[in-house]
C-alpha cells in the first residue's frame, strides 16, 4: 500500500506556474475576485466548490491544506482514493478534521487511481474494461471507504483524471450513488438522475510551460469561473509549493468575505441541485 502511493507522489511535480508567481499576485487575486463576486451577486445566483483529489495518505501539505480551509471556514469535498486508506491512515485524516467536521465531504476517488486504457487518454474506469470488472471496483472502493469511514462517506463518485465511459455513469446510477464530479462538459453526458458536479478550474495539475501567459489564463479562468453560476476548483495538495499555499489562503480569504453564503461542499449542492 505504501508503495503504491510512494509511486505516485513521486511522478508529482509543481507546475512552472508555480515556480514564477507575480510579485503582485495579492493585488491580482484581489482585482480578480472583486470583479467575479460583482458579477456573481448581480446575477444573484451561483455556488463555489472546493474539491481537494488524490486524497487517503496524510502528510505535512494535507495538514496544511486542512487547517487553511478550518482557519477561513471554507467547505471542502475530498476524493479519497479507497486502495490507499487505511485504518489508522483515516483516523489520522479524521483528527485532521475534527476541529470543524461540517466542513468537509469525504467522497470515492476511483479504486486504486491507476490507468487501465492502452491507447487514448488515461481512465480507470473506462471503454476497456468489462462491465462486470469496473462493477466490482466501485463496489469495492466504497465498501473500503464506508468500513473506514461509516457515516462520514458520503456517496459522490470523482473518476481519476476526470474521465469515465457510460456505462460507468449507468452503474453509479444503479449503485445508488448521488452524483460524479468530472471536468466540465465532460463527456458522455450522465444519464438522468445522477447530477455532475463539474470542476472548470484545475490549479496545480496546469501543463502550460510559459508561466507569465499561465498567469494570465488563470486568472481568466478564475473569474469566468466564479461569475458562471457553478464553480469547481480542484486542488491536488502533493502538487502544491509555498507559492501554491499563498495563492489558496488569499483566494479563500477573498472568496470567503465576498460569497461565503454560496461556497459549499458535495453534501450542500446535492440539496440545492
Amino acid at each position: 500500500m505504501d508503495g503504491i502511493f510512494k509511486e505516485v507522489v513521486v511522478s508529482h511535480s509543481v507546475s512552472p506556474l508555480w515556480l514564477s508567481p507575480p510579485l503582485d499576485l495579492a493585488s491580482r487575486i484581489g482585482r480578480c475576485i472583486d470583479q467575479a463576486c460583482d458579477l456573481a451577486c448581480a446575477r444573484g445566483t451561483g455556488y463555489i466548490f472546493f474539491r481537494a483529489d488524490d486524497v487517503a495518505v496524510p502528510g505535512k501539505r494535507f495538514a496544511r491544506l486542512m487547517e487553511l480551509f478550518t482557519r477561513y471556514g471554507v467547505p471542502l469535498s475530498l476524493a479519497v482514493v479507497p486502495a490507499w486508506l487505511t485504518g489508522p491512515r483515516w483516523q489520522q485524516l479524521k483528527g485532521l478534521a475534527q476541529k470543524a467536521p461540517s466542513l468537509w465531504c469525504w467522497h470515492q476517488h476511483g479504486w486504486r487511481h491507476i490507468n487501465h486504457e492502452v491507447k487514448g487518454e488515461k481512465q480507470e474506469f473506462g471503454p476497456s474494461r468489462p462491465s462486470s470488472r469496473i462493477r466490482e471496483d466501485l463496489v469495492r472502493g466504497r465498501h473500503r471507504l464506508e468500513t473506514h469511514m461509516e457515516q462520514d462517506f458520503y456517496p459522490v463518485f470523482t473518476p481519476p483524471w476526470n474521465r469515465c465511459d457510460l456505462n460507468t455513469l449507468r452503474l453509479l446510477k444503479e449503485l445508488g450513488y448521488h452524483a460524479v464530479s468530472r471536468s466540465r462538459d465532460s463527456l458522455p453526458s450522465t444519464p438522468e438522475g445522477l447530477p455532475d458536479f463539474p470542476v472548470n478550474l484545475d490549479l496545480h495539475t496546469r501543463k502550460e510551460v510559459n508561466p507569465v501567459a499561465d498567469w494570465d489564463h488563470l486568472f481568466t479562468e478564475l473569474s469566468h469561473a466564479v461569475a458562471s453560476g457553478l464553480c469547481g476548483i480542484m486542488i491536488h495538495h502533493q502538487r502544491m509549493n509555498d507559492g501554491a499555499f499563498e495563492f489558496l489562503e488569499v483566494l479563500l480569504q477573498k472568496l470567503s468575505r465576498h460569497l461565503s453564503r454560496r461556497i459549499v461542499h458535495f453534501k450542500e449542492l446535492g440539496g440545492i441541485s
